[in-house]
């Protein structure tokens, strides 16, 4: 992977920060990982998960409860990444190394790879956020246009309008495309000759396998395949519609930084000064919305201190806003959800059109 300078490391903001931070927690003796409600999440997600998986497949209820219920199949698969997986793969989900790999491990239920989502965003994403070239996840072409230094498609002046149905298909395409090729071409982006282990190479291939038997074997044992594929079809595009519109909220708005992939070589910020232009906020007052998308509404509290569980960030958050303030940076945030999804489409139309 070429190198990326920051060649403002170690600002005064960061340092400030840090220590505003450790003092919240110290003073109030808290651990910075998650606690007993995170416990409590999880159980509920997994437990009705569960729930609805059965009801689905060995009770085949009429189309008129089926498919309401799995598109609350989909929230449910969406919340489990949100709440479960995506803290645990940062290890901030429990004091404990193996809880949190297995609480990693719910991506692999669901079909994708724990292993490379690890070197996908907490690796590179987290590093070289909005950095074209280097993030994967603004390397979306010939889809979707995201940085200027992109080369612009003509149907990109409609990507503000099929946003929609392309997002609804994504974790159809993360589990059955990108994985795989991620897979046999041993890279994510500029990130190249990824090594695997023996581990590494069973985890990938027993994932798929029992994926398939799950969601596709297995239910063709009770329902007829209309039934069924009607039913999978609904699930995939609900998960991929929630999962991919919370993640490019927090990125993919008028507000936010995108670094073209020429000038990269040399950020003129230091890193956490790069996260705070290059992420926004959504509805950080919304206790609720906190508590569904695990705390992915306030990413700016998340990029600055990914090994800080999501459970913290509301009390954060304040912190965050006032140094960004003292020290002269735009704190990026829109006030709700519906306020962020507007912001996202009017940037799509935008760089389909400029």
């Amino acid at each position: 992977m070429a190198t990326i300078k920051f060649k403002g490391n170690g600002s005064a903001f960061y340092s400030d920060l840090k220590s505003r931070v450790d003092e919240y927690f110290k003073q109030r003796n808290l651990a910075q990982h998650g606690n007993k409600m995170i416990y409590i999440k999880s159980a509920i997600y997994l437990f009705t998960f569960l729930a609805t998986y059965v009801v689905l497949v060995f009770f085949t209820p009429m189309a008129a409860i089926a498919i309401p219920l799995t598109v609350v199949f989909g929230l449910l698969t969406a919340g489990i990444g949100f709440n479960i997986m995506h803290d645990g793969s940062h290890g901030t989900f429990s004091p404990n190394k193996t809880v949190n790999t297995v609480a990693s491990w719910t991506l692999n239920m669901l079909g994708a790879s724990s292993f490379l989502w690890n070197i996908k965003h907490n690796m590179i994403h987290h590093t070289f956020t909005n950095i074209d070239g280097h993030d994967d996840d603004i390397m979306t072409e010939p889809f979707i246009r995201m940085c200027k230094s992109q080369r612009k498609l003509k149907i990109h002046r409609y990507q503000h309008i099929y946003w929609v149905f392309l997002y609804g298909w994504m974790y159809a395409g993360w589990v059955f495309l990108l994985d795989f090729s991620k897979y046999f071409k041993k890279e994510i982006a500029a990130k190249s000759n990824i090594k695997f282990s023996v581990r590494a190479h069973i985890g990938f291939w027993v994932t798929k396998v029992i994926y398939v038997i799950t969601f596709v074997i297995l239910p063709l044992q009770f329902m007829p395949w209309t039934h069924w594929l009607v039913g999978y079809l609904t699930w995939l595009f609900t998960t991929g519609l929630i999962t991919s519109i919370v993640f490019q909220l927090a990125h993919a708005t008028e507000q936010t930084t995108f670094v073209e992939e020429e000038k990269a070589f040399e950020i003129e910020s230091d890193w956490a000064v790069h996260q705070v232009q290059t992420t926004a906020n959504f509805g950080s007052r919304s206790r609720l919305l906190s508590f569904l998308t695990g705390g992915l509404n306030q990413q700016v509290e998340h990029h600055l201190f990914p090994k800080i569980s999501h459970i913290h960030y509301p009390n954060l958050s304040p912190i965050v806003k006032e140094i960004c303030e003292k020290h002269g940076l735009e704190y990026l945030e829109q006030p709700t959800f519906f306020h962020a999804v507007i912001s996202h489409i009017k940037f799509l139309r935008r760089l389909g059109t400029a």
